[in-house]
């Protein structure tokens, strides 16, 4: 029996619908949310109301796109958290609308298992070669950081995770630092690649076991630009592409350095990478370079798959929805959601 999911992402600031059938994406729309640029960060009332503004537009285009009717849908999958509670309760609420209207199953979805599932996505006339279980991921966004064991579509295990700041925000946060617009990871990583990554160095966390920590290099990052500027007022002007590789530089190793540890401790060799900083082209090298080390089988997911997206949400509810794992109508959405 041919199954067809639509799913739904709003845990931050983009609106996104997409429709999967029998794991192939059919459609997977996008609505991005500009206002927060001005603010340097992503306000969370402006970003519930765009999300109102947004959703059913979106839906709309996403089933014409995928050639399919409402009707045709045989189960509506939605990101239930983690994420800002306003986002989340928009996405929700037209899920569960949705379900009711059409009389069909309605499947929560961890937004984080979303974000690592997008390496089981398949496109018509594309072949993509899928890891096999077990196998590593490290889950790398502005909001987490974790190394996950996957043991199948619905077992994971956090085997390691930050226990202060997530990876991209001390991307975005350094950036801010050196007036970089917001966001700042992209824009950091396309100035390293013009700069020298050893000019500077940064402390690096010594955090036990394959935990990472991130507060404090951000914190040593703007006392080290606020005593380079007292020397020099255009330090940062005159360093900007050197300063970008470096702290660059400094965040791959932290987290490629637990990542191996954890590949050697598990045995895995099984690698995979995920999460909006995964697009990230340091890391992407750094893992390709790791790989022909140790002789990992890497997958890095497509620049699509790695910002937030319902594709990821509609594959991830594809496989709750063969395991009839479905949600009632009672259920609500969770800012703090673990696996």
């Amino acid at each position: 029996m041919s199954v067809t999911i639509l799913g739904i992402e709003s845990s931050c600031d983009d609106t996104s619908a997409a429709v999967i059938k029998d794991g192939y994406l059919l459609s997977n729309l996008i609505a991005n949310q500009s206002v927060h640029e001005q603010y340097g960060g992503v306000v969370p009332e402006l970003a519930s109301r765009a999300h109102q503004q947004n959703i059913i537009p979106v839906v709309d285009q996403a089933l014409k796109i995928a050639g399919v009717t409402k009707e045709q849908i045989n189960a509506v999958a939605f990101t239930r958290g983690p994420g800002l509670l306003g986002s989340l309760l928009v996405g929700t609420s037209f899920a569960k609308s949705f379900s009711l209207a059409m009389d069909i199953p309605l499947v929560e979805v961890n937004h984080l298992q979303a974000h690592i599932l997008v390496h089981f996505i398949k496109e018509m006339e594309k072949e993509k070669k899928m890891p096999e279980f077990p196998f590593l991921c490290l889950l790398v966004s502005g909001g987490h950081t974790q190394i996950v064991i996957i043991k199948s579509h619905q077992e994971m295990e956090i085997i390691g995770q930050t226990i202060d700041d997530a990876a991209g925000e001390a991307f975005d946060k350094c950036a801010k630092v050196i007036g970089l617009p917001y966001p700042g990871g992209p824009v950091i990583d396309t100035n390293a690649q013009n700069g020298n990554k050893l000019a500077f160095k940064f402390n690096r966390p010594r955090i036990k076991n394959l935990d990472y920590s991130f507060s404090g290099l951000k914190t040593s990052f703007l006392y080290f630009i606020r005593d380079r500027i007292k020397e020099n007022p255009d330090f940062i002007k005159e360093n900007m592409m050197d300063l970008c590789a470096s702290i660059q530089y400094t965040i791959i190793e932290i987290l490629m350095d637990k990542l191996e540890k954890a590949a050697k401790q598990t045995g895995i060799k099984q690698i995979a990478v995920a999460g909006g900083v995964s697009a990230n082209s340091g890391l992407r090298n750094a893992i390709l370079e790791r790989a022909a080390k140790h002789r990992w089988e890497t997958f890095i997911p497509e620049f699509k798959f790695t910002t937030d997206n319902a594709a990821m949400i509609a594959i991830t509810g594809y496989y709750r929805y063969l395991n009839g794992e479905f949600a009632s109508q009672n259920i609500t959405p969770m800012a703090r959601f673990a696996y």
